[in-house]
């Protein structure tokens, strides 16, 4: 038996999109976009028609059922996108197809589009168009009240365009985010290829989605992908399940700028690793933070401080206070500090942004503090996405990324899985705050490293002027990370025996 051949595809040139559609949308073809007011069904018909003119040199035309033309045009200039300059270059053509003020229903009958059709089709010849916009074509059906009849008539328009050889986006409005794909009920049967667009409200934010619903003889990727929308790149689509895990791996050791502990690491951290400092508040992983960019700074590599908690001034501060000038660093161009509050906009332009970032500035480090930040201003979905595109594209791009996480718990702590990264990272360091004797004390261990042997020990640590010391590990205690600490018999005699003998002396 032979095997299935795939349908030629046509690149759209739309961030992510391809790579969901497994190359692109079928060539010469017709594919609904189904969404509801203000999903970005529009935009993102626009943009693969700006992407054909500017990238791929593919004219193309729009034909608009419910808004002027004018009104397109300006409104898409935000983006940067001169439809009005391409349409003077003759690189698109426009065809107006919204209906003039009070014009009659059409109840059924010989009525066709004959007449619209052939302006159409005199667009794509005079241009020479590839793509293909029906933008709104929902606007043209109230004149029909036979469903039938829209069934015949946009079969016909699209059968006719595929003879011309293009391929075509046709955008419908949707009442509700679920149920059916149209309003009348017909026309995601017309159509070759089918997706979907949502803009669902999830914790007071917006969240936008995509999905293909079916590529007609062709395969693509299943499953609701987020995308965003912002002035700089249109839309944006975030293929995370859709990731491959093809990245390197370098066996190149960085210092996290303790000592001590790049030796229970079995002497420092991987070079493209995703290194997680988990612990409760004041348990000094800022600190830590700290220290890893002072290290970088120490070898002259550029890195990139994301605070997520604390202002920039904040973390200048905190930094000074251990010895480190960050001020003089950010003037010498080796950092670079970001100060984002999560509330400010959805976890999809965070990581849109965050990439911007890295790809502006060219870190060979990252830090965020704190990724639980960000995790509390999201579904466990979304930050579970935020979480797997920030770390494949650090990995991918050899950066070493610190990242802190703040336990609920004061004492002990939940375990570290419940923040839902933890198999994403390649190393855990645990900062735990230790009841021992009525006093409070600090205990440090590495849960987990991968690749190499790496110290089990719990050690105890302290904080002071110079930063972080890593000391001794704790001996005859058990059950410090639960936060229930118990001792060994001998130690409970030992203090037993020294308590008396402090009793003696002083009779």
């Amino acid at each position: 038996m032979s095997e299935m051949r795939e349908l030629p595809r046509l690149e759209t040139g739309i961030p992510g999109f391809d790579q969901i559609a497994n190359g692109g949308l079928p060539a010469e073809r017709s594919t609904l976009v189904a969404g509801t007011a203000g999903s970005g069904k529009t935009v993102l018909a626009l943009q693969f028609l700006v992407t054909g003119v500017e990238d791929y040199a593919q004219n193309g035309v729009f034909v608009t059922f419910e808004e002027a033309p004018d009104d397109l045009m300006r409104n898409v200039q935000s983006f940067g996108w001169d439809l009005a300059g391409m349409v003077r270059d003759g690189r698109v053509a426009v065809v107006d197809a919204t209906p003039e003020p009070g014009e009659a229903v059409i109840s059924a009958g010989a009525y066709d589009l004959s007449a619209l059709m052939a302006r159409i089709e005199n667009a794509v010849r005079r241009v020479g168009a590839r793509r293909v916009i029906l933008d709104a074509v929902g606007g043209l059906f109230p004149q029909f009240s036979d469903p039938n009849t829209i069934r015949r008539e946009l079969h016909r328009i699209l059968a006719g365009l595929r003879k011309l050889d293009v391929t075509t986006i046709v955008t419908i409005e949707r009442t509700n985010e679920e149920g059916g794909i149209g309003r009348f009920g017909v026309e995601e049967f017309v159509t070759d290829n089918v997706m979907v667009v949502r803009n669902r409200l999830e914790q007071e934010k917006r969240r936008r989605t995509i999905e293909i619903l079916k590529f007609r003889g062709a395969t693509h990727q299943k499953g609701e992908y987020p995308f965003t929308i912002d002035s700089e790149d249109g839309v944006t689509i975030i293929p995370l399940s859709a990731q491959e895990l093809t990245q390197s791996s370098s066996a190149v050791r960085v210092s996290s700028g303790v000592a001590e502990l790049d030796k229970m690491c079995g002497g420092g951290m991987f070079r493209d690793s995703i290194i997680l400092a988990s612990g409760a508040t004041g348990t000094g992983k800022t600190l830590m933070v700290t220290e890893f960019v002072k290290a970088a700074i120490q070898e002259g590599e550029k890195v990139l401080l994301i605070g997520a908690e604390e202002s920039r001034e904040q973390l200048t501060r905190n930094a000074e206070a251990w010895g480190v000038d960050f001020l003089k660093a950010e003037e010498e161009g080796t950092l670079k500090i970001i100060s984002r509050y999560p509330e400010v906009m959805g976890l999809e332009d965070h990581l849109l942004q965050i990439k911007r970032d890295i790809r502006d500035f060219g870190p060979k480090r990252i830090a965020i503090d704190s990724m639980s930040a960000f995790e509390r201003v999201s579904t466990q979905k979304s930050f579970r996405e935020f979480v797997i595109g920030l770390t494949s594209h650090i990995k991918h791009l050899e950066i070493t990324g610190l990242f802190t996480n703040t336990t609920s718990m004061l004492v002990g702590g939940e375990s570290i899985t419940e923040t839902h990264i933890s198999t994403i990272t390649d190393t855990i360091i645990l900062l735990r705050y230790v009841e021992l004797l009525g006093e409070m004390r600090r205990g440090l261990t590495v849960l987990k490293m991968r690749g190499t042997w790496h110290e089990k020990e719990i050690r105890e640590y302290v904080i002071d002027g110079n930063g972080m010391s890593i000391r001794s590990p704790f001996r005859g205690v058990h059950g410090i990370l639960s936060g229930s600490p118990t001792y060994a018999l001998d130690l409970e005699a030992a203090q037993l025996g020294s308590m008396f003998e402090a009793d003696h002396s002083g009779s």
